[in-house]
């Protein structure tokens, strides 16, 4: 018998890797978080599956559907929303398998963030712009972070963004971002990727509050922020395709090799 944690992607069911699609097909128990993981998800499961939608349960209860199915023998699919890596809260399922010896295997999903930007067509790492993606979240009645995890601290990097459970509270992200990124630094948040009422909106740091507010925006949204996000056009090609940097891959006479550049 095993667990098998499954990143069902932001939303469209479309997104879902061939083998979250195989597990789910195969498993007679499936518990979903149905508040981020829509029904159509799951709606390849084999007839006559146990299929719980987990977002009114406990971790207790959650937990004893497993422990009820591995009494059976059977296998459970765990689907959770994105890539199951990234606030998933699987870390404390997790503990509880392993203290009771059950096995479990992680699927990776698709995490909202690499959906988002592909709706929004564009690359969130630019060169000589932006080269990194700091993924984080604010603390509001969720868990404390740790300390030194501030969103002051990674403006200092002036990184590409992705806050994720921050859209309520929008002032305190501009307080602290803009006297690193600027007031004009483009922001988009987005509502629902992946389902079929998703919603992008863009702004800046000093006008993206009043327009998330217009919308009525209080949950399951993304915030992206950093200059990538602009309408950048003078930027330097990658080196990975400059035929004046030549690498084992594309040799030109003479010419010292390196290795290819990993992009």
């Amino acid at each position: 018998m095993t667990v098998y944690f499954i990143g069902a992607g932001p939303g469209d069911p479309e997104l879902l890797t061939k083998k979250a699609e195989r597990v789910i097909g195969e498993c007679p128990v499936c518990l979903y978080a149905g508040s981020l993981v829509p029904p159509e998800v799951v709606a390849c499961a084999p007839e006559g599956a146990r299929v719980l939608d987990t977002a009114p349960m406990t971790l207790d209860e959650t937990h004893a559907e497993i422990v009820a199915a591995h009494a059976k023998g059977q296998d459970v699919a765990r689907v959770h929303s994105g890539d199951p890596s990234l606030y998933g809260a699987i870390a404390e399922q997790i503990r509880r398998l392993q203290a009771e010896d059950i096995r479990y295997e992680i699927i990776p999903g698709v995490p909202a963030y690499a959906a988002m930007a592909a709706a929004l067509g564009q690359e969130l790492t630019i060169p000589e712009v932006a080269q990194s993606i700091v993924l984080t979240r604010v603390s509001m009645k969720s868990t404390s972070m740790p300390e030194g995890e501030t969103l002051e601290n990674f403006a200092r990097t002036g990184a590409t963004l992705a806050i994720h459970l921050g859209i309520r509270n929008l002032r305190e992200i501009e307080r602290q971002l803009v006297p690193y990124y600027g007031a004009e630094c483009p922001v988009v948040v987005g509502y629902r990727v992946g389902w079929p009422d998703e919603m992008f909106i863009k702004g800046t740091l000093s006008d993206i509050r009043k327009k998330v507010r217009a919308e009525k925006i209080t949950r399951t949204a993304l915030i992206l922020v950093g200059p990538a996000l602009g309408t950048v056009r003078d930027f330097k090609d990658s080196a990975l395709y400059d035929p004046k940097m030549p690498h084992v891959l594309r040799p030109v006479e003479g010419a010292v090799l390196e290795e290819p550049i990993d992009e």
